[in-house]
């Protein structure tokens, strides 16, 4: 670009020879700055990019982030961030705007807001329901471990597993801190759970202030964690850190340390609780013994004579009880044998009884018969359709019965 001499009045240019030239004295300017505002206007072009301004309460100003630019958290409305980039300008649209190289939020206080705001959201879809913890293995074989092979976290959990129990440790190699640490913490949880080869998970890191530990908040970790089928540990930072991954897993640590405590038990209670076994064990096995001991001693072996002798009143009593009941049934078969011996008096007796009541009956009928009045001198008169004429107007009479006849009139 030639040489211009902006000062001098004579100095004609054209409008992108200007341009060019106030591009070149703002970037020289202002070749790295950082910026303090609230984000607004966001929006995120189908190229990747993301357009967006940060603005305060006197003025505005444009910034692009290009794709590929890392951002270690989502980008929302009215938060308070500090971007670093440099100034430029558009020559087409003849404005300035902030090229931004690195954002970060803008105090612990916008953080922990914002951390409150995703732990709301998240809880709500139930990825820290208790009913989706799963418990720890008892002895586990292989632990796998997500965190950075360099650091003094997995240093501390290998010593502690290997003071306390042999287990075998598969490390998932993965960045703790800046843009791509949750992408890579979230690829190691995934491998783990594709490839089954471990039976329990340790996601961890060494203590760091707030924003170094932003990380195992980001959404794509709390999900990796909590859809995990295998047991996750957290033991991110020191005991008062809670990043939002601690609510998702199934156990949380208070430091790296503490998680390898809590995966594995130590030899020295291992021996213990196998003492307290076998104790359990031995207790019961003696007295199981010994109460079979006295139900052996409990039991009267008798011998063959006392077993015959006792099968032989046995016999005894069932011949008397067979006697009993033959005198029974021959005794029952006497009494019916003089029931029917006695049956022709029985009957004649009956017969008699009958006959006497046939009198008694005959004698009653006799002595209520009308014959017997009409034997007394009485008579009896009917017409010709032979009804009793009782008077002298009920009818010309037609006969008279009398005792010893009837006569026709």
């Amino acid at each position: 670009m030639p040489d211009f001499f902006v000062n001098s009045s004579d100095n004609i240019f054209s409008v992108s020879d200007a341009s060019a030239m106030l591009k070149s004295v703002v970037e020289k300017t202002f070749p790295r700055i950082k910026v303090r505002g609230e984000l607004s206007q966001i929006t995120r072009a189908t190229s990747g990019h993301m357009y967006m301004t940060i603005k305060d309460a006197g003025a505005t100003i444009s910034m692009i982030i290009w794709r590929g630019t890392p951002v270690s958290f989502k980008l929302e409305e009215g938060m308070e961030v500090i971007v670093t980039g440099k100034f430029t300008t558009y020559p087409a649209r003849s404005n300035y705007q902030l090229l931004v190289s690195e954002i970060e939020m803008a105090g612990v206080g916008a953080i922990l807001k914002m951390l409150e705001e995703r732990k709301q959201k998240l809880a709500k879809e139930g990825l820290f329901d208790a009913s989706r913890k799963k418990p720890l293995p008892r002895l586990p074989q292989r632990i796998g471990v997500v965190t950075s092979p360099t650091g003094a976290a997995f240093q501390d959990i290998q010593n502690r597993l290997r003071e306390r129990f042999p287990v075998t440790v598969v490390l998932y190699p993965a960045t703790v801190q800046g843009a791509t640490a949750a992408g890579e913490v979230c690829a190691g949880v995934e491998y783990f759970n594709r490839e089954k080869n471990v039976d329990v998970i340790i996601v961890a890191r060494g203590g760091g202030s707030l924003e170094d530990l932003l990380p195992f908040s980001e959404e794509i970790v709390v999900r990796a964690v909590a859809n995990s089928q295998i047991p996750v540990i957290s033991g991110v930072g020191h005991e008062p850190d809670w990043m939002l991954v601690d609510f998702a897993a199934d156990v949380r640590a208070p430091t790296p340390t503490g998680a390898a405590e809590m995966v594995v038990p130590t030899k020295l209670a291992l021996f213990q609780e196998l003492d307290n076994m076998w104790v359990r064990l031995s207790g019961t096995f003696i007295t199981r013994l010994t109460n079979a001991k006295a139900r052996v001693e409990a039991i009267n072996v008798k011998s063959p004579k006392q077993v015959v002798m006792e099968q032989t009143q046995r016999l005894d009593d069932l011949g008397r009880t067979m006697n009993l009941m033959i005198e029974n049934k021959v005794n029952s078969a006497k009494q019916q044998m003089l029931i029917l011996a006695n049956f022709p008096i029985i009957i004649q007796n009956h017969l008699v009884l009958k006959k006497q009541g046939l009198g008694h009956v005959g004698q009653m009928l006799q002595s209520l018969s009308y014959k017997s009045v009409l034997s007394r001198g009485y008579a009896i008169v009917r017409d010709k359709d032979n009804n009793i004429v009782s008077g002298s107007g009920q009818g010309q009479p037609a006969s008279i019965e009398f005792a010893d006849g009837i006569i026709n009139l």
